[in-house]
């Protein structure tokens, strides 16, 4: 079984405006709702692929209830844990730049904490378990690692997608898989990145430290992935962006539903980068037949 969770949710509210006049009322021409958090996200895009998951994390509220019934509508179990107060609302201003207005995360207690690891007690050999987003600032920032530790000590797989300081702890409890971009990868070693040639010896680290899959992505310039045989690239297929929402998270789906299909490591790549551009170049998540479509136009080059 696969579990995702997601720590800090939210309600993400999209609002489209020709322009943003500060200090006046400005009316949208456009705006929706959806469910917000990155290890949703993955439990969405891997029921699009065909594989069921159970979405874990922290929902309060009115806000929170809009989110379980959005996801469970979606046929995906859900195992939330109740906190007080609301969920947080992010706003995602589409103008003539995107701007985004982060909301407060509800209090989370120890014994929120203590519900979240008993539900994950039950993982064994063959299920998944996927980190994914930020970490509340009430929590402590070594969650993940202790979280990864536990879990990987019961044979379980941990797929990690992460930044920050949440990131660099988790990695010396040796997680399965990491994804971070490359913009995330320079600043784990306090370098620019700038081409994906130049992410290889920051790869081959990370992959020293007990690491199985190191994947980086760099957007429209195509994908690294790392492991302790060989480190391959990926290009990007061609198409137009229109949602960049979800689509480093659809790229954590995708190689996880391809591995659990027993895909060979070149086609678990494709299969990865073809779900992250297939969400970009649609409104919503990736859709399966667009993902193997897009499968046909990435070619993998070995580059050590």
């Amino acid at each position: 079984m696969i579990y995702t969770v997601t720590l800090n949710p939210a309600l993400d509210y999209f609002v489209e405006l020709e322009q943003v006049n500060l200090g006046a009322v400005n009316r949208s021409n456009y705006d929706y709702k959806a469910p917000g958090g990155k290890g949703i996200n993955v439990s969405r895009v891997l029921k699009r692929l065909g594989h069921q998951s159970e979405a874990l994390g922290f929902i309060g509220g009115f806000t929170g209830a809009y989110i379980k019934d959005v996801v469970e509508k979606e046929d995906i179990k859900t195992n939330f844990i109740q906190v007080t107060g609301d969920t947080r609302i992010n706003i995602k201003i589409k103008s003539e730049q995107e701007s985004e207005i982060n909301g407060v995360s509800p209090e989370i207690t120890s014994e929120h904490l203590e519900q979240l690891h008993t539900q994950l007690s039950v993982l064994n050999e063959g299920d998944a378990l996927v980190l994914a987003g930020s970490v509340p600032a009430m929590i402590p920032s070594e969650i993940y690692e202790v979280l990864c530790k536990s879990v990987i000590e019961r044979n379980a797989e941990v797929f990690i997608d992460s930044s920050g300081e949440a990131m660099t702890k988790v990695l010396e409890a040796q997680p399965t898989f990491i994804k971070p971009n490359h913009h995330e990868l320079g600043e784990l070693f306090s370098v620019k990145l700038h081409e994906p040639q130049e992410a290889i010896p920051y790869v081959r680290e990370l992959l020293g430290k007990g690491i199985e899959y190191v994947l980086v992505s760099f957007a429209g310039d195509g994908a690294v992935l790392g492991t302790k045989d060989q480190i391959l690239f990926a290009n990007t297929p061609k198409g137009e962006v229109k949602n960049s929402v979800g689509a480093g998270d659809s790229v954590v789906a995708g190689f996880l539903a391809a591995k659990t299909e027993n895909m060979t490591l070149e086609d678990s790549f494709k299969f990865a980068v073809a779900t992250g551009s297939a969400t970009a170049f649609s409104k919503g998540f990736a859709e399966r037949e667009k993902v193997e479509a897009l499968m046909l136009e990435i070619n993998i080059k070995v580059l050590e």
